[in-house]
């Protein structure tokens, strides 16, 4: 899954490192515009709906972040 994860979001933005970046939001790498094209993407990809609130700064923070929170919502 990470793996995937990764390829959506070099897609949307390929000149930042998410591998390495611990502070994507907060750092403001990445826009609101950025987080509502992942989330889409998210969606369609894993079949999933991330809700409102769980959009929060924290969940995009990091790659394994993401992974966490697309983890509970398939739950």
């Amino acid at each position: 899954m990470k793996e995937t994860v990764l390829d959506i979001l070099t897609e949307i933005r390929e000149d930042i490192d998410f591998e390495n970046e611990t502070k994507l939001v907060d750092d403001r790498l990445l826009s609101s515009l950025d987080i509502v094209t992942i989330v889409s993407k998210f969606n369609d990809e894993f079949d999933i709906e991330i809700s409102v609130e769980d959009l929060e700064p924290e969940n995009f923070n990091t790659v394994d972040a993401m992974v966490e929170l697309i983890t509970k919502a398939q739950e």
